[in-house]
């Protein structure tokens, strides 16, 4: 019996990735062009963090991979760098640090907004030594002053951090790919997204969390990077593409 559940689960489990990839893949847009399309000038800023932080950072992640600490490399940081430039968050939620490269990118654009506090949650890998003290690791320490990080772990973490009056207008979710980790954390976050938030999943091939989301928002968007998807939706997004930066900024 426990075999047979075992198998059912597997096998489940792969048709569901197999369907969020098909399903993201037909519906995946080109992000270079997406973002001119906003605003080339704010685009281009952030394609040239994105290379600066890569160039300067890239080569000490690499030398601890060599030496058995591996954070992973940079993802999607344009998008999140232009999304914080463009929406001037007061409060960001980001899970899953690692080695800091998406958070770099929304405290970079904070701080050139000169507004605005990251709140993220990790939880140390047990597979890498002295792992907690590599959390954040190619964050700048010029860029910290609007960083609070939590390394309980999403559950624990986010009740530290949702407190009752806490909104959040801008949303980064890569940490626990799972379904359930997906869907607890949709549930979790709900009751403190602003209306004019938007949302940011990672990986949303995994599995079809992020499609039964975004058909209950007004308008969603999917990217292809790097051989994955990127899913991002909520209300700000149609805000941000109807009447752009300069309106959505100022509101």
């Amino acid at each position: 019996m426990a075999r047979k559940a075992y198998v059912r689960l597997r096998h489940g489990h792969d048709r569901e990735r197999a369907a969020a990839t098909a399903w993201a893949a037909g519906q995946a847009e080109d992000l270079p062009t997406w973002g001119g399309r906003i605003d080339a000038a704010l685009w281009a800023r952030a394609e040239a963090f994105a290379r600066s932080l890569t160039r300067t950072a890239e080569p000490e992640v690499r030398r601890l991979a060599a030496a058995g600490v591996r954070l992973g490399g940079p993802g999607g940081i344009e998008l999140l760098h232009f999304l914080t430039l463009a929406l001037r968050p007061k409060v960001v939620l980001e899970t899953g640090v690692a080695a800091g490269w998406s958070t770099a990118a929304v405290l970079a654009a904070m701080r050139a907004n000169a507004a605005g506090h990251l709140y993220s949650s990790d939880f140390p890998c047990f597979r890498v030594p002295d792992a907690e003290r590599h959390i954040g690791h190619v964050v700048p320490d010029l860029l910290r002053d609007r960083w609070t990080l939590h390394t309980r772990g999403d559950r624990r973490n986010l009740d530290d951090i949702l407190h009752p009056v806490m909104r959040v207008d801008l949303v980064h979710y890569d940490s626990d790919k799972t379904r359930g980790g997906r869907e607890f954390f949709l549930r979790r976050v709900a009751p403190h997204l602003t209306g004019g938030h938007i949302l940011v999943m990672d990986d949303i091939q995994d599995n079809l969390v992020y499609q039964e989301y975004a058909r209950t928002q007004p308008l969603h968007r999917v990217f292809a990077y790097q051989g994955k998807f990127i899913g991002v939706t909520g209300p700000g997004l149609g805000a941000l593409e109807r009447h752009g930066v300069d309106h959505v900024a100022a509101r």
